[in-house]
C-alpha cells in the first residue's frame, strides 16, 4: 500500500478553455496571476498549519491519529471530485489541503523519530525544486511543449496506475517491487518519480499562464492553487520518500 502516492490531474489547459465558456464564468471575474498566486499562499498556509497541528499530536501523544490511514484515500476522492466541480475549488480546495496537512505532519512525524532532520531535509529540496523549475520555465529553458506534456502527462499517469495497483495489492497482503525497497533499483525509481514530480510544475506553470491568457474565470484562480497544490504535495512526499530510502542503506 502506498501512502505517498499522489498525483496532478487537475491542471490541464482544457479545464481553463472549457471553463472560459461555462455557465458558472457567467459574472465570475477574470483570473489573474496575482489572484492564483494570493490564492496558493492561502492553500499553502492551510497545509502548513494543519501539518503542524499533527505534528504536535504525534510529539505529545506518541502515536499517529487514528484515521491517519484514510487520509490519502479521502484526499483522492475530493481531488477527483473537484476536477469535476472545478466552480467549488475554493470551498474543497482548502479541505483537501488541511486533510493533506494532517497525513504530511504525521507522516513526517515518524520518519523523523527513526532519521532525525529529515523532514527539514524533504522541505528544503521541495522548496528548491520548486524555486528551481520556475526559474528554468520563467527563463524558457525549459519549454512546455506539446511533446514535452505528453511525454509528462504519460508518465504521470503510469506512475498513478502503479501505485493503484500496489494499493489494491497490498490489501491481499502483497508488496509491489521498487515502491519500499531501498536497493539501488528502489532508490532509481524513487529518484525518477521525483523528477517527474518536478517535472509537473513546468506543466502547472504553463496551465497557470495560459489561464490567464485566455481570461478565465476567477474562480479558476482556486482551481490553479489547487492544482500546484497537489503537485507541491505529492514532490513533497516523494522527496521524503526517498530520502528515508537513503537513511535505510
Amino acid at each position: 500500500m502506498s501512502l505517498f502516492s499522489s498525483n496532478n490531474p487537475t491542471l490541464k489547459e482544457e479545464a481553463f478553455t472549457s471553463s472560459v465558456a461555462s455557465e458558472d464564468a457567467a459574472g465570475a471575474g477574470v483570473m489573474t496571476l496575482n489572484g492564483t498566486i494570493a490564492k496558493s499562499a492561502i492553500l499553502f498556509g492551510v497545509v502548513v498549519v494543519f501539518a503542524l497541528f499533527s505534528w504536535e499530536f504525534l510529539q505529545f501523544v506518541g502515536q499517529p491519529l487514528p484515521f491517519m490511514l484514510a487520509l490519502p484515500l479521502v484526499g483522492l476522492g475530493l481531488l477527483f471530485l473537484i476536477s469535476f466541480k472545478k466552480h467549488l475549488a475554493q470551498y474543497i480546495a482548502p479541505i483537501y489541503c488541511a486533510i493533506q496537512g494532517l497525513f504530511l505532519g504525521t507522516i513526517s512525524g515518524v520518519l523523523e523519530a527513526s532519521y532525525p532532520g529529515i523532514a527539514n531535509q524533504a522541505m528544503l529540496l521541495t522548496f528548491t525544486v520548486f524555486g528551481g523549475m520556475l526559474l528554468l520555465y520563467s527563463t524558457r529553458l525549459i519549454k512546455a511543449t506539446e511533446r514535452f506534456k505528453s511525454i509528462i502527462m504519460t508518465a504521470t499517469l503510469g506512475i498513478f496506475a502503479y501505485y493503484m495497483i500496489a494499493l489494491v495489492l497490498g490489501f491481499f497482503g502483497i508488496e509491489v517491487a521498487l515502491i519500499h525497497s531501498s536497493g539501488m533499483a528502489g532508490i532509481i525509481f524513487s529518484l525518477l518519480v521525483v523528477v517527474i514530480a518536478a517535472m509537473n510544475l513546468i506543466l502547472d506553470f504553463d496551465t497557470i499562464e495560459r489561464g490567464v491568457e485566455y481570461g478565465a474565470p476567477k474562480y479558476m484562480e482556486w482551481y490553479a492553487a489547487f492544482g500546484l497544490a497537489v503537485t507541491l504535495i505529492w514532490l513533497y512526499l516523494e522527496i521524503l520518500r526517498l530520502l528515508a530510502k537513503l537513511n535505510r542503506r
